[in-house]
């Protein structure tokens, strides 16, 4: 199963971290998409680590990076620079989609 997640806030960091463990675990696959001020959390190691975990892929929307003054340059090259069509793509291929 895919499991998609849809971070547009910074405020629920462990519960991303927790679910994300938790389904790779069970062998699921994970998406998570970044957007709004869930940008802040390109700033954390530990988010930022989910992408390069085993069945994780990570994107996030440029436009809102921007928005949010994040540093993306600085980003290892398994979390994705994107738009809303990576949103719309996980909507697509993940069976549930959770919203952070």
């Amino acid at each position: 199963m895919i499991l998609g997640f849809l971070v547009n806030s910074d405020r629920h960091l462990a519960h991303v971290l927790g679910l994300t463990a938790a389904a790779a675990q069970k062998g699921h696959e994970v998406i998570i998409f970044v957007m709004d001020s869930g940008t802040r959390l390109l700033r954390d190691e530990r988010f930022v680590a989910l992408a390069g975990a085993k069945g994780v892929s990570m994107s996030f929307c440029h436009h809102s990076a921007q928005q949010y003054e994040i540093d993306t340059d600085t980003l290892p090259p398994d979390v994705e620079s994107g738009s809303q069509l990576n949103n719309a793509a996980m909507n697509h291929q993940a069976a549930r989609v959770i919203v952070l």
